[in-house]
């Protein structure tokens, strides 16, 4: 069997420090892997011109998966949109085809007090965000800028943006709740704001008729305010919770906060194949950029997620995970997750930790 290509994509600000502690993972896993690196985001356009290059993206499109850093740096906010780093992800979610983003939210027992909530509502938290992630206002047309011709204040500069959903974007996404469901606890939430929204109507409509081939999942509708709320009074009611990309962002940075830091939370966006692109949730932290203090558990955790959907080695990744959960339990902690009586490390240090604990955890089955 040939080796996998891998397209490591680290980007911006912290994204190569973080990058290399998931690469030492991966390489201490000893499978047969080959890694190839390209620059993205303000990297890239610092290189070539843009921040996703032909050379960049057509890598991404050859390899089995890939793993992406983070991109984006204050210095480039005045480019024009196109240009900016940003525009890389959403470059390799369309062309790509990654309609589908997976955010675990989980709070591990030695983090409960890390959370911002009390640790008798975070304890054993563990849902499943599924955020749709090719459609919704992010890429609906028409957007743009002009001369406001009606309204409060007609003659005035005003901008617009175009929210939509079709059938079956909305049937593909909600599929893949149900299906998670069955995995998990059994239950599926259905976030819109239906009540102003014909969008939301759209998609809490089409969500309830697909709900009729899961006869065994319970289904409940929410609208997103609502969500929001529920979310931080009362987490662990949630399992699954299915929403269009707009809330979909909104809502898994929250959840992120109640497991302790979204330096905890990886993610992975698949396309309908199940290739993916796995990232972690936070961003490029350019103020602690270059400083080795960034948190390299969410991107270590991406890879991990990277072998259980895509490359079909799930006792690899049980292997990630339970070193992750060993280094957290002799009470190692980068900055951002550190608490009295836990010794504070580094972003090597801490990539270091987990690699030890890899090589002493035998393979089991999964």
């Amino acid at each position: 069997m040939s080796a996998k290509l891998i397209a490591v994509l680290p980007g911006d600000g912290i994204g190569p420090e973080i990058m290399a502690e998931a690469v030492k993972v991966l390489q201490a896993l000893d499978l047969d892997l080959q890694l190839e690196t390209a620059p993205v985001g303000g990297a890239a356009y610092e290189a070539s011109g843009h921040p996703l290059p032909d050379t960049t993206l057509n890598l991404a499109k050859k390899a089995d998966a890939v793993l992406f850093g983070a991109v984006g740096d204050w210095k480039y906010d005045k480019l024009e949109r196109a240009l900016r780093p940003e525009q890389a992800i959403l470059g390799l979610r369309k062309h790509l085809g990654l309609f589908a983003n997976f955010r675990p939210a989980l709070c591990y027992e030695q983090l409960t007090h890390a959370s911002s909530l009390k640790p008798e509502l975070v304890a054993g938290l563990d849902i499943l965000i599924l955020r749709e992630l090719t459609g919704d206002i992010y890429f609906g047309t028409p957007r743009g800028r002009r001369t406001a011709v009606d309204g409060h204040f007609p003659g005035a500069e005003e901008a617009f943006d175009t929210m939509r959903y079709s059938r079956p974007e909305i049937e593909r996404i909600a599929h893949l709740a149900f299906q998670a469901a069955r995995k998990r606890r059994g239950k599926v939430t259905s976030v819109d704001k239906a009540n102003v929204l014909e969008t939301s109507q759209l998609w809490k409509d089409v969500v309830t008729e697909v709900h009729q081939q899961y006869a065994d999942v319970q289904l409940d509708h929410m609208y997103v305010d609502n969500a929001a709320m529920q979310l931080v009074k009362a987490p662990k009611a949630f399992d699954v919770i299915v929403t269009g990309n707009l809330f979909g962002d909104i809502l898994s940075d929250e959840a992120a906060m109640l497991t302790g830091s979204i330096g905890m939370l990886p993610s992975a966006s698949l396309d309908k194949n199940g290739k993916g692109l796995y990232e972690p949730s936070h961003g490029s932290a350019p103020d602690i950029a270059g400083k080795g203090v960034a948190n390299p558990l969410a991107t270590i955790l991406s890879a991990a997620m990277m072998l259980r959907y895509t490359l079909n080695q799930p006792a690899q990744a049980d292997r990630i995970e339970a070193a992750v959960q060993a280094v957290l339990a002799q009470g190692l902690r980068t900055g951002d997750i550190w608490s009295e009586g836990t010794t504070k490390v580094g972003t090597r240090e801490m990539g270091d930790a987990v690699v030890g604990m890899i090589k002493t955890t035998p393979i089991t089955k999964s």
